[in-house]
């Protein structure tokens, strides 16, 4: 499937997921798309494997777990602040190292404070890797912490390599 973008989420300095400065997190950029779902990029190295050239399931469940939580922002005025109450991850197939990885995630339902999503990481030749869902608090984030967004770097970088738009060829 063809998606269109249709714009870029924040990445931080220090996140393991998101954090551009992270020199042990994975980087990874998050697209919203045509289809209101998010879909999150990244390569995992040598640095996130479990069994020799494999993704460590724990990586795959945090990518997931962002990128759905993550997708209650399409949107939305303000950023919302996701905080994972449940998230159940099924492992279907090993994941490589240092090969890009296509990640999307969509909201399913969204009640009062809280908001269910599920999700897909998805292999170069269109396989479903591994799929979660999960159930997610919505919380202001002073709630959960000090955070300033000069000090974290809370931006949307945008560069050369963002692209117009993703490929997935699902099988």
């Amino acid at each position: 499937m063809e998606y269109h973008i249709t714009g870029k989420q924040h990445n931080s300095k220090n996140c393991f997921v998101c954090g551009l400065k992270n020199t042990f997190g994975i980087r990874a950029s998050f697209y919203i798309t045509h289809t209101n779902e998010l879909v999150s990029v990244f390569t995992p190295g040598e640095l996130h494997q479990s069994y020799p050239g494999r993704l460590h399931g724990g990586v795959a469940t945090a990518i997931l777990d962002e990128t759905i939580g993550r997708a209650i922002n399409i949107g939305k005025e303000e950023f919302v602040w996701g905080v994972t109450v449940e998230l159940k991850t099924r492992f279907k197939k090993p994941l490589p190292l240092n090969t890009e990885l296509k990640v999307i995630g969509r909201i399913t339902k969204e009640y009062g404070r809280f908001f269910e999503g599920t999700g897909e990481i998805i292999t170069p030749d269109g396989e479903v890797a591994v799929l979660a869902e999960g159930k997610y608090l919505k919380v202001p984030i002073n709630e959960i912490g000090d955070f300033d967004d000069e000090e974290n770097e809370w931006r949307i970088v945008k560069n050369d390599l963002d692209p117009v738009k993703i490929n997935i060829p699902f099988k």
